[in-house]
């Protein structure tokens, strides 16, 4: 059912009501009835009829895993956590389809306008803006939170690589991170320890999406494996970007990189078990967002039987076992 089909059901309901109780006795009272608050978007004006539909095939396309993650979501959220993901998705898309960063940089400030007028129920005419200004009304998400994702997405417009471990960390939380934030806020869970928690599976996300998308960065002469890391093992970019999996030393700099992003998890882990209130169980109504984790280790260990050749053809395939993984997890409430 489209936004505009919904809320004007829900006007008809409300004047039968108003009706049978005996509040209104002539068409004029009924212009005092409340109208809902639709983030300023009228019937008749141009654009998306289906902003939540929008939202969920962008994930879908683009972002498979977190499209599976969905189903563990309450119902009545679900459109909330496509508005957060498809924001995440189209931010993280600008790198690659724009030609050059001033438009990038142009996209970005669009985005922090939009986040501004979502904040006066007034969006602009974007099925993102549309969807999250409908799930701002019904949860509080935080504008600093949304904004800190267009900055880092801004900043990495202006280089294509991180220097050290620590730098691409911080990136990693103001990202990735950052999205699991907003996604706590969409389920009300104000959580330091869970916000800690998931701090460290975002980065671990984020880490893991470098490797599994370092063949496409090679191509297109990228490398976002940290420069600390990759100097360890004397591996020139260069020859990344020529010789793909047979360059000189690669194999080792994955195996470093991805042994970080296991630590981060590990990390994440501990925090469970060394909380009294959790005994080692993620909370079962925070289980869908400790969720994004599973597809991190399962990739982590397709890597591991590939010999860390980040390169391996596997790798780029979809593993029919993740959405049983993801269940028992949301099952045992472990990650």
């Amino acid at each position: 059912m489209s936004l505009f089909t919904r809320t004007r059901l829900q006007r008809q309901s409300e004047v039968k009501r108003y009706l049978k109780l005996g509040h209104c006795r002539s068409i004029d009272a009924l212009k005092s009835i409340p109208r809902p608050r639709r983030c300023g978007l009228s019937t008749t004006a141009p654009g998306p009829s289906d902003p939540h539909a929008y939202c969920k095939d962008l994930v879908r396309k683009y972002d498979y895993d977190s499209y599976l993650n969905s189903y563990f979501y309450p119902r009545a959220l679900q459109n909330g956590y496509f508005a957060i993901k498809a924001f995440s998705v189209e931010l993280a898309m600008v790198q690659d389809n724009v030609s050059n960063a001033t438009i990038g940089k142009m996209r970005m400030q669009f985005w922090r306008n939009a986040v501004k007028e979502i904040t006066e129920g007034k969006p602009p005419k974007h099925p993102i803006a549309l969807a999250l200004c409908e799930t701002s009304q019904n949860s509080k998400l935080s504008a600093y939170h949304l904004k800190r994702i267009i900055d880092a997405r801004d900043a990495e417009l202006q280089t294509s690589t991180f220097l050290t471990v620590d730098l691409l960390t911080a990136h990693a939380e103001a990202t990735s991170s950052t999205v699991l934030y907003l996604l706590l806020s969409l389920l009300s869970l104000p959580s330091a320890t869970l916000s800690h928690a998931v701090s460290h599976i975002g980065t671990a996300h984020t880490f893991t999406t470098m490797l599994r998308a370092l063949p496409y960065h090679a191509t297109h002469g990228r490398m976002f494996i940290p420069a600390e890391i990759t100097a360890k093992h004397g591996v020139s970019q260069e020859d990344v970007f020529r010789h793909g999996p047979n360059a000189k030393g690669i194999d080792d700099a994955v195996f470093d990189f991805a042994t970080i992003a296991h630590d981060h998890l590990n990390t994440a882990h501990d925090m469970l078990k060394t909380s009294e209130d959790l005994n080692s169980m993620v909370p079962e109504k925070a289980v869908p967002v400790f969720l994004a984790g599973v597809p991190v280790i399962n990739y982590l260990r397709r890597l591991e039987n590939a010999g860390f050749n980040a390169f391996d053809p596997k790798l780029e395939r979809r593993d029919g076992f993740l959405a049983w993984q993801m269940w028992m997890a949301y099952y045992r409430r472990r990650f």
